[in-house]
């Protein structure tokens, strides 16, 4: 009596939910890679002193603070396109108008919810959907912004590591969870 009424319903239960997983694959493999580098630029944005969002290696680079700007205003334009919409700020939209940590994190952290939502959204169908490309560049399917996306963020985490290194801060990828 226990196999029918509690044992056999988690299987199915669990076996519905692994078959589910399944059936997207590559969109499921985008929010996964998306969830680790959002979290890494948030938690950038959060960790570094405000005396150090002017921080920069040379007069050559953005500052710490400008680089998140920058992130942020990117990150628009690339999940607008995966999304199918209109960006609503342009890339350089923050590193002009965003100058304080509040400021700068506020703008980091709408722009992940931003995305958010566009990664939350796309299916292994849709993905392969044409969309516009970033930036003006044409068309190209749906993913391609996301991948974008991730690998942008992606690169210019490398950056702000960087920059926590020569702070004499552990960024936050390398610190315990």
């Amino acid at each position: 009596m226990l196999i029918k009424t509690t044992v056999l319903p988690l299987a199915l239960l669990a076996l519905t939910a692994a078959g589910a997983s399944a059936q997207n694959p590559v969109s499921d493999s985008l929010r996964g890679s998306w969830s680790g580098v959002k979290r890494n630029i948030a938690q950038s944005a959060d960790l570094m002193p405000e005396e150090h969002f002017s921080f920069r290696p040379t007069k050559d680079v953005r500052s710490f603070g400008e680089l998140l700007s920058h992130v942020a205003g990117a990150s628009y334009v690339f999940c607008a396109a995966a999304k199918g919409e209109k960006s609503p700020f342009e890339e350089d939209a923050f590193e002009k108008t965003a100058k304080t940590k509040a400021e700068i994190v506020k703008a980091t952290k709408d722009a992940i919810a931003y995305c958010d939502s566009a990664f939350a959204a796309v299916t292994d169908a849709s993905a392969g959907q044409m969309v516009q490309a970033p930036f003006g560049t044409g068309q190209a399917p749906r993913a391609n912004a996301l991948i974008g996306q991730i690998g942008h963020d992606n690169e210019h985490y490398g950056n702000l590591v960087t920059y926590f290194r020569l702070r004499g801060i552990v960024p936050p990828s390398s610190r315990p969870r």
